[in-house]
């Protein structure tokens, strides 16, 4: 593998590392001013990212176990189990205390060490249900 390759994989373990640790301000260091971000609960650049990775970390608690890391070039593709607990008021439910597990998958593009885009994906109706929040 190219140390391209290895670097641009370096940058999504740095990504998990600090959302893991609910870091926003090394979360944001990591990406391009204009990277877009796309996500189960839509899509924008960081100012419309950053306050609903808030609501995940601080209200779901999330937690991220990388499983599978691949990158080719200036992809990087990487395979999830996602934990948390609902702890604290998020998108406008209040917390059940109730945890989740589910697979999450995100695919980056890298551009000079930096994320310039970023796809989510996880089964958010599985997560609604395992902590209990109504589906509607």
């Amino acid at each position: 593998m190219s140390s391209t390759e290895e670097v641009n994989k370096s940058v999504v373990r740095q990504y998990v590392e600090a959302f893991n640790r609910g870091d926003l301000v090394a979360l944001q260091e990591l990406f391009s001013e204009d990277a877009e971000i796309q996500g189960v609960l839509g899509k924008g650049l960081m100012d419309k990212v950053l306050p609903i990775w808030r609501q995940l970390i601080e209200g779901y608690g999330i937690q991220m176990t990388l499983e599978d890391l691949v990158a080719e070039g200036n992809v990087v593709a990487a395979r999830y189990t996602e934990r948390g607990t609902f702890r604290a008021p998020a998108f406008g439910q209040q917390p059940t205390g109730r945890s989740y597990e589910l697979v999450a998958m995100e695919w980056f593009e890298v551009r000079d060490g930096k994320i310039c885009r970023r796809w989510g994906a996880r089964d958010a109706a599985s997560q609604a249900r395992q902590m209990g929040i109504p589906l509607q």
